[in-house]
């Protein structure tokens, strides 16, 4: 992964006056060392302002295009969706809000809200995708919504129907991934995941092989599974295999087409999902992040609480596979030890595709509490992690923002958000290859608005302090804690609009 009825939505509608807003330029006040690529424009009285929650990123070349929820309402979804691009490796940026979607751009349009924003790249067809889904007042959702960028993501236009629910069907957690192996039989093939909320989360998936001007039927997994939160990635010889978590969060699951997405097989179990209820009424949930290497290593990460005792606080852990059937044992990130008193959650994982194997790079950004008991005093950080061998040793974590109170982010009706899910990319830059995540980042207001809360990235090149170290015997044991699952995580399964 990886949301009052309506007044007239009161807003930036240029493009060019919204795109002064994500131009990469530091406000004053800014923390130190990161860049602000997009600050929510909007003004309308009926959402939280200035909030931009929710950011995925996707990276080809030295093109990197960020996108995030902007303007969040309490009872789900945004204003718009903001979206902030670099075509330099992330030196400079550029940005405005989708055309065409919600009535808080002119032209209005009939939704008032739209959720859940993904951006990929489809290399064959050169052209940049961003998927969505807008609410109606009942905060249903009709569609799957795909907006299509021809010009580097510089710009959008509005969007085109992925999927339409039929009568009682409400869709959610939309994600957007593309097959860009030249070699694949597939090339040029996106893979569209979601879920019907109104059938307990059943898992489907459509496919477009003309740049996303046109989608297939949807299709159901071979078992007609449930599950929330899936992230398509796809191996070099056209495997799509799509890790998620199951409808009620206590596992991560799998299941893959083998033939462009024309069928869906079955779902696999990856592992059971454990995870602790962060503290400061923060919204969260073990959604995993996946991405593959150029091998066509899967990975995959999310937070789980087995390496603590009694499930106190959260690591991220990390499993792999080669085939999106057989998994290894989840291992434990080395993001401090075990008996810290932290608080590990939100992660989302870069994999360098011109790497593999031994030679992989990983990176993981994540946000974390440093005390997991903190009650109504805890304070957010951002957190970054980076392997060079496939996981097999690690760096010692960098802090890239925080820490700042919940009360800086905005309100849900499922607790403060920064984000359901979060991402990492792997970027050309001037100073070689790069990771960076994008995350969303509380501060004090300044700007005459209830909070400033902003998507930023890492300025310039990150520099990873301490030795790396390799995960211990221990956190390649899987401690179950089977019987605090109910007692001590997410038992209540949340709509995550």
């Amino acid at each position: 992964m990886q949301r009052s009825m309506f007044g007239r939505a009161m807003a930036v509608t240029t493009l060019a006056a919204a795109a002064l807003l994500a131009s990469g330029t530091a406000a004053q006040g800014d923390p130190a060392g990161l860049t602000r690529i997009f600050t929510d424009p909007f003004t309308n009285s009926t959402s939280q302002h200035a909030t931009a929650v929710e950011p995925d990123t996707f990276a080809f070349g030295s093109t990197i295009v960020a996108v995030t929820q902007s303007g969040r309402f309490f009872d789900g979804g945004s204003s718009d969706i903001g979206f902030a691009t670099s075509s330099n490796g992330g030196q400079s940026w550029t940005g405005a809000t989708l055309p065409g979607i919600t009535s808080s751009r002119s032209p209005a349009r009939p939704f008032r809200r739209v959720s859940d924003p993904s951006v990929a790249y489809d290399a064959r067809h050169n052209v940049w995708l961003v998927s969505s889904i807008p609410l109606r007042s009942d905060r249903s959702v009709p569609n799957v919504f795909v907006s299509r960028s021809t010009n580097g993501g510089l710009t959008f236009a509005n969007p085109v129907t992925a999927a339409t629910a039929s009568s009682g069907q409400s869709f959610d957690k939309n994600w957007t991934a593309c097959d860009n192996h030249p070699a694949s039989p597939f090339y040029g093939h996106c893979y569209t995941t979601f879920d019907d909320a109104n059938a307990g989360d059943r898992l489907k998936v459509t496919t477009s092989a003309d740049g996303g001007l046109t989608w297939s039927p949807v299709f159901n997994t071979g078992n007609a599974a449930t599950g929330l939160g899936g992230q398509p990635v796809v191996r070099p010889d056209g495997m799509v295999v799509i890790p998620a978590s199951n409808a009620s969060e206590s596992a991560i699951i799998s299941f893959r087409s083998l033939n462009g997405g024309a069928s869906w097989r079955s779902t696999v179990t990856v592992a059971s999902a454990l995870a602790h209820r962060e503290a400061g009424s923060l919204r969260s949930g073990p959604l995993p992040s996946a991405e593959v290497d150029g091998g066509g290593r899967v990975y995959v990460v999310w937070g789980d609480c087995r390496f603590r005792p009694n499930c106190s606080g959260n690591d991220i852990v990390m499993s792999s596979s080669t085939d999106g059937v057989t998994w290894t044992s989840p291992v434990r990130l080395p993001i401090g030890t075990t008996t810290d008193g932290h608080d590990n959650f939100i992660p989302g994982i870069a994999v360098d595709d011109r790497t593999s194997g031994s030679g992989g790079h990983l990176a993981v950004t994540l946000y974390s509490y440093d005390v997991s008991a903190c009650g109504s005093s805890c304070a957010l950080k951002v957190r970054y992690i980076q392997s060079s061998n496939g996981g097999a040793t690690w760096s010692a974590p960098a802090t890239l923002a925080g820490p700042f109170g919940t009360t800086l982010i905005a309100n849900t009706n499922q607790g403060r958000m920064v984000c359901d899910y979060i991402s990492t990319s792997w970027v050309d830059t001037p100073g070689g290859r790069r990771a960076f995540g994008a995350f969303a980042v509380g501060q004090t207001p300044t700007n005459g608005k209830a909070l400033d809360e902003a998507t930023f990235l890492p300025t310039g090149v990150l520099t990873l302090p301490g030795t790396f170290t390799a995960p211990a015997a221990a956190d390649r044991v899987s401690p179950t804690n089977e019987a605090l699952l109910h007692a001590n995580d997410n038992s209540e399964v949340f709509r995550r609009r």
